[in-house]
């Protein structure tokens, strides 16, 4: 039962994506099949089949032929806490609209729960999950105003299950704390939830694919539904290709302003460029952006912030 659904479940997900891809916005289900499909879901087996639904959401209006016209986005059954997306992503069933109630941040925890579950069992890239020790899920508060994105994990991550631990996480972790933040109190996470394998290298990272990320962006997507952040911040040139589909350099990139599902995004120097190149200017630049996140959140900047790294 559990591959069988599956099965249907990555096939609805295509589906959905090819329909979305011709700019098709609405599909018809007549009621008998509504009924049908909201009455076929099988009982949760583990942890992965407890996350998603497949019950498409109540008809928006009828049609000439007497089917229910609906959006290719199912909304969330009552008795589930995630549905799915027309992008493939696990939405949690909390309110995203930033002009409704915003749910507790114990219905985020529990959203988010469950999109670590689903994640946690993906094997939907065998070559990573033969190769990996953990899966990298993401870190933090779920309720965070800020979030930062990098691109996938290192060999510290894929060994300790966190993101941004090694030297650049240490860094990132100054950073966050010079912006008047704690670690515990953003969010982190990376486009890539596994470590990109190296067959033949026993040290070294390599970049992940445009497919790999592709195909596990859905979980970096239900991240940011449930947290709502009120800006991002895409750490390198792959987190901004992963996130935008940018590839125009993070030099150009960085220090300007994008958006992402209509939240802000911030492209800066990832942590281990700086460590590469220890310039205080190149400080000074990610700084620089650092300040223009903090303002866009309406925090306090104060003089000794203004004035890290000037005269580098």
């Amino acid at each position: 039962m559990a591959a069988d659904y599956q099965q249907l479940l990555d096939a609805t997900i295509q589906y959905l994506e090819n329909l979305k891809a011709k700019g098709i916005r609405f599909v018809s289900v007549s009621p008998a099949r509504l009924a049908a499909l909201s009455s076929s879901r099988p009982q949760p087996i583990g942890r992965a089949e407890a996350v998603l639904s497949l019950a498409p959401a109540s008809p928006t209006h009828a049609s000439a032929s007497g089917e229910s016209t609906m959006a290719a986005r199912p909304a969330t059954p009552a008795n589930s806490q995630t549905s799915l997306t027309a992008h493939g992503s696990f939405e949690p069933a909390v309110p995203v609209s930033r002009a409704s109630a915003s749910p507790s941040r114990e219905a985020k925890q529990a959203a988010m729960a469950q999109v670590q579950a689903r994640a946690s069992v993906c094997r939907k890239c065998p070559h990573l999950a033969a190769s990996r020790k953990n899966v990298v899920f993401g870190v933090g508060a779920v309720d965070s105003p800020l979030m930062f994105v990098g691109e996938a994990p290192g060999a510290d991550e894929d060994e300790q299950g966190e993101p941004f631990v090694g030297r650049a996480g240490q860094l990132l972790t100054k950073i966050i704390q010079a912006m008047g933040f704690r670690r515990d109190t953003v969010y982190i996470a990376n486009i890539l939830k596994c470590r990109p394998d190296t067959p033949g290298q026993r040290t070294g990272n390599r970049k992940p694919t445009a497919e790999e990320m592709k195909t596990c962006l859905p979980y970096l997507l239900a991240q940011v539904e449930v947290i709502q952040p009120v800006v991002i911040v895409a750490l390198g040139a792959t987190a901004v290709e992963g996130l935008l589909g940018l590839s125009g350099g993070i030099t150009k990139l960085r220090g300007q302003w994008q958006e992402f599902r209509g939240v802000p995004v911030m492209p800066t120097y990832h942590p281990a460029f700086l460590l590469r190149n220890e310039a205080l200017r190149e400080k000074r630049k990610v700084w620089e952006d650092m300040l223009q996140v903090l303002e866009k959140l309406g925090q306090p900047i104060s003089d000794r912030q203004r004035n890290y790294f000037l005269g580098g």
